[in-house]
């Protein structure tokens, strides 16, 4: 007699999130299956990886970080074209020099670079502000009002100022990162809050991401529990894609500031561990990691 393996199937799906606009539109999320299970059920859609653009030319980036965008580095609307013909299925822009820390450039400046780079590519645009809770206010919900209808995904969204940018979100059409601090509690008790004016299908979670060696474990659990408790046990406040931004993490690194290689393969096996934790967009930095993981993705490596 044929030995047939148990198949499990479960009750809970992932909320498909669209961002994006018209030709532009990506579906990420949808699944009702655990990460690569697709003996057990259909993977709506695949995973989607994006590589990062900053809204000013990086400083302390290594040589070999900044040698696949040489020529376009000043240039935001230039470096998020030279990423999609890098392969990226879409675009992170962050805001980085609104940073009240840094050049704290003025919000009204960055909302117009976000229109910029949004209006000249043909996929869906992130937008990460800087980190600072109080200045993301002000950057975000002058992004949501200058991008209206572009349907970007903004964040990050955090317990502290979740409200004003969620309603500004709302009323000009985008999709949100909500981001917590590697903490399943946290994550839920902010998606319970987010939940009760803003729809599950524009949201997507950030857990944080951290690079191997560097707390990844803690990492690939939080996200692993997350889609256990969407998909097997029906939990509706976390059912939503989940986003891992993890090359700005991984270049932070003593070993990957050592040699080109080593960040290569740093960041690589990071992107790897979280995708099978259950990561449905991934934010990378390096041209070759997004190469080896598309490969991965699609069952050639």
């Amino acid at each position: 007699m044929d030995y047939k393996a148990p198949l499990e199937t479960y009750s809970g799906r992932v909320a498909e999130v669209v961002i994006g606009k018209g030709e532009k539109a990506l579906k990420i999320g949808g699944e009702s299956v655990l990460p690569f299970h697709f003996f057990e059920g259909k993977v709506e859609n695949r995973q989607q990886l994006a590589l990062e653009v900053l809204d000013s030319e990086p400083k302390t980036w290594t040589e070999w970080e900044r040698r696949p965008y040489e020529g376009v580095l000043s240039d935001p609307v230039a470096w998020a074209k030279k990423c999609l013909e890098l392969g990226a299925d879409l675009v992170c822009l962050r805001l980085v020099s609104t940073d009240p820390a840094g050049d704290n450039a003025p919000a009204d400046k960055a909302a117009a670079v976000a229109k910029q780079v949004a209006s000249a590519i043909k996929t869906p645009l992130i937008v990460y502000g800087s980190g600072d809770e109080k200045k993301d206010i002000e950057v975000l919900t002058k992004v949501a009002e200058a991008c209206a209808g572009e349907n970007l995904l903004l964040g990050p969204v955090a317990k502290e100022n979740y409200e004003p940018i969620a309603k500004a979100a709302l009323e000009h059409g985008h999709c949100i990162i909500a981001q917590s601090p590697l903490d399943i509690n946290l994550e839920k008790e902010l998606n319970v809050k987010l939940l009760k004016t803003f729809p599950r299908e524009r949201i997507v979670i950030d857990p944080l991401s951290s690079a191997l060696g560097y707390g990844m474990e803690y990492s690939f659990t939080i996200i692993e529990r997350t889609k256990h408790i969407g998909v097997m046990f029906g939990d509706n406040t976390m059912q939503m894609p989940i986003i891992a931004d993890l090359g700005s993490e991984c270049s932070k690194t003593k070993q990957s500031k050592e040699n080109e290689k080593q960040g290569l393969l740093w960041e690589s096996v990071t992107a790897l561990s979280l995708l099978l934790a259950g990561a449905n967009v991934m934010i990378l930095r390096q041209p070759e990691s997004l190469k080896l993981i598309k490969e991965a993705i699609d069952g050639k490596i």
